[in-house]
């Protein structure tokens, strides 16, 4: 079925939002704290015509305890994760990263699930549909070229959600539910690495639940550069865990199409990891930070958190 006019539905169960998905094709988009996709939808970046809201889906709500997993539904608020006693107590990190994303306003209105699916960004991108226009349409608006890297092949948006770094860092899985059925996969596989099309999954999928594993008694540090608190997306975000056996898993943000993931032991070669999250980060200059900034304070960020949680 086509649809050509503005469409705005809101299914109160996962059954009818699935049916919705079948029944409208491929033009549509899912929204919940809308604090994302409206501002694309704002700037012309975002040409949905059917916006299916999906905030009165109560299987999509509330954190609870399944076996030895932490499970957090897809619409939590990143300011309610902070009323979990057991998310205070063994994922501060999480916490943490949450508190970095915009200000206290957007924080009350913004889901954990829109900020891990947060659409990649890029200066040359995120600006107005005369601005675009003006200066050339890049790859990622349906152009010819990379405006940052004069390439035609890739694009090279930056992915800048904050709590997917530290969600990441601490071995995080998503549940999925999909026409076809659920399924579970690593966090870090939501990703492609192409700035065009950043997600493996398409708009079909409906994110459930992201969940963390127990008991692993998690140390971690987290870092974030931008040009001005709660206004500014990020130009590079650091997050560094280490669990009780002593993995270590380094995860970038705001440097590359998708998130870096370096793993260790402790008492690897400290400057011999972040020399391989350096060469992993695909940074261009398509940042108010420039590329070489950016790099160098991979060292710095990395550095900083080793020192932090005594790595």
């Amino acid at each position: 079925m086509m649809v050509s006019e503005n469409i705005y539905s809101k299914p109160a169960t996962l059954d009818e939002a699935i049916h919705l998905v079948s029944q409208y094709g491929a033009n549509f988009k899912f929204i919940a704290g809308g604090t994302d996709i409206m501002a694309n939808k704002y700037q012309g970046n975002d040409v949905t015509n059917h916006f299916i809201d999906i905030t009165g889906i109560e299987a999509l709500k509330g954190i609870k305890i399944e076996e030895n997993y932490i499970v957090i539904g897809a619409l939590t608020r990143l300011d309610d994760l902070k009323k979990s006693k057991e998310i205070k107590d063994e994922f501060p990190l999480l916490l943490e990263a949450a508190n970095a994303v915009g200000s206290p306003i957007i924080r009350k209105t913004a889901t954990l699930g829109g900020n891990v699916l947060c659409e990649n960004r890029c200066i040359f991108y995120n600006q107005s549909e005369w601005w675009r226009e003006a200066v050339g349409y890049c790859l990622k608006c349906s152009g010819n070229i990379c405006i940052a890297t004069g390439g035609k092949k890739a694009c090279f948006s930056e992915f800048i959600s904050d709590t997917a770094p530290a969600l990441i860092s601490m071995n995080a899985q998503v549940r999925l539910i999909e026409p076809e059925g659920e399924r579970v996969i690593a966090l870090e596989a939501l990703y492609t690495g192409d700035g065009v099309n950043p997600k493996t999954i398409n708009n079909t999928s409906i994110l459930k639940e992201i969940l963390l594993p127990l008991s692993q008694n998690y140390r971690g540090a987290f870092k974030k550069l931008r040009l001005r608190e709660t206004l500014e997306f990020t130009s590079l975000t650091t997050a560094v865990s280490i669990d009780k056996h002593d993995n270590i898993r380094i995860v970038l943000a705001g440097v590359d199409p998708k998130p870096v993931l370096i793993e260790g032991k402790k008492g690897d070669d400290k400057e011999e990891l972040i020399k391989k999250a350096i060469k992993g980060a695909r940074a261009v200059e398509n940042d108010m930070f420039s590329r070489s900034y950016r790099r160098d304070m991979i060292r710095v960020f990395l550095n900083n958190c080793f020192k932090q949680i005594d790595i």
